[in-house]
């Protein structure tokens, strides 16, 4: 939801309702990972997708409905191979998609996160998605030291769950993450939804995650540009001021002059787990004393462009320096996939496909030439699936535009 955020914040300001549809679950293969939206206001302007076409005429209707009734609802779409006149994936995946409307005023926890975003406050949004009907739809919103919104009326039946789903919530904004959780009505972990259970979407809202390049050479411009269309927030630093300048790297969102290591060290505040260092000075007095650092910080990825000679030389020089076998075999170096690059901007896209596989937990191998999933990050469910694929090929729902 955060891609469609901005006109989300400008119809709440302006008053008008509408509904959000959000992918809350994914099984299979899916278009569209959880947390993907669709939004349609009062007047049935639409923005954002679910599916990148499949379902989203469906989607839209629900979406009017919702604002009609003000009651939310929970959908599940899956393949339909039998009946050409059921809404499915063409790609044979689920997607559980909630449908929530919004006027603004009428929920104070939801009107108190939508202001947060507004903020740029970090803030997650857990919104019950299944479970008592009394609960569907129902919103707390979680900030590192405070939450606004209450599960239920009744604050001495729902404290204990509440209290979990505070803590829940929290942890996952504390790591940038969006995803279901479900607890018992006791607050209670459960491994699986069902009777006297609630499940909860949690939306975090965080600002955009880090890469740092340090090194402004021509590659570093190529790494850039990359970096920012990954949605990355993007820093080039390097020591000499001949070469670190905004007008080499328009596209950063900074560029500063400083050694980089000092300047690592007044950014340990700001560094997570999604956070990416790209090494291209390929210099040892400005690798060496960076690399000690950042392979001892609890970020995401660490990467150092140079020779096979270069990257021994700098791992004899980092256990010289102290660090473990574990600290050093988290360093990518060289940086990179094997792609054969050669220019500044293959090699970026080497560089990119790293950090996605890395993240993601990819093989790196071509798609053609396995046989299994092609989201690795995603739980796979084969019985749910087969369970939608009859559901939804009994379906007899009018085609929608997709």
């Amino acid at each position: 939801m955060q891609d469609i955020a901005e006109q989300l914040l400008a119809w709440h300001t302006s008053g008008r309702s509408f509904a959000v549809a959000t992918v809350v679950g994914v099984t299979g293969s899916a278009p569209r990972d959880p947390g993907a939206a669709l939004a349609v206001d009062a007047d049935g302007e639409a923005i954002g997708s679910v599916s990148g076409g499949c379902v989203e005429g469906a989607v839209y209707e629900l979406c009017r409905a919702a604002i009609e009734s003000g009651e939310p609802v929970l959908e599940r779409f899956g393949y339909s191979d039998e009946d050409a006149f059921a809404v499915g994936l063409t790609c044979g995946g689920i997607l559980d998609v909630f449908v929530q409307p919004v006027r603004p005023g009428a929920d104070p926890a939801l009107d108190a996160g939508i202001a947060l975003i507004a903020d740029g406050t970090p803030v997650a949004l857990a919104r019950v998605v299944a479970g008592p009907a009394g609960l569907l739809g129902a919103t707390v919103a979680v900030t590192a030291d405070t939450h606004h919104g209450l599960l239920s009326p009744a604050p001495s039946v729902a404290a204990p769950l509440e209290r979990s789903v505070v803590a829940e919530a929290r942890a996952m904004l504390d790591a940038g993450r969006t995803g279901r959780i479900v607890l018992g009505l006791d607050g209670r972990p459960c491994d699986e939804h069902g009777q006297g259970t609630v499940t909860l979407f949690v939306e975090s809202y965080v600002p955009a995650p880090r890469m740092l390049v340090f090194g402004a050479i021509d590659f570093a411009a190529a790494v850039v540009r990359i970096g920012k269309f990954l949605g990355y927030d993007v820093t080039v630093c390097d020591a000499r001021p001949v070469f670190a300048t905004e007008r080499r790297f328009p596209e950063a969102d900074r560029v500063v002059v400083d050694w980089p290591h000092r300047y690592l060290d007044t950014q340990l505040d700001r560094l997570d787990g999604r956070t990416v260092l790209c090494v291209l000075t390929h210099d040892a007095k400005f690798d060496l004393p960076l690399l000690e650092r950042a392979l001892r910080l609890p970020v995401g990825y660490v990467g150092a462009m140079g020779s096979r000679r270069t990257h021994r030389e700098r791992e004899a020089g980092l256990r010289a320096a102290g660090l473990t076998d574990a600290e050093i075999g988290r360093l990518r170096s060289p940086i990179g996939l094997d792609l054969g690059a050669r220019t500044p901007e293959e090699t970026a896209v080497s560089v990119a496909a790293e950090i996605v596989a890395h993240r993601r937990g990819g093989s790196c191998l071509p798609l053609s030439a396995g046989t299994g999933p092609i989201h690795h990050d995603l739980a796979q469910d084969p019985a749910a699936a087969e369970d939608t694929r009859e559901t939804s090929a009994r379906r007899s729902r009018k085609p929608h535009a997709a």
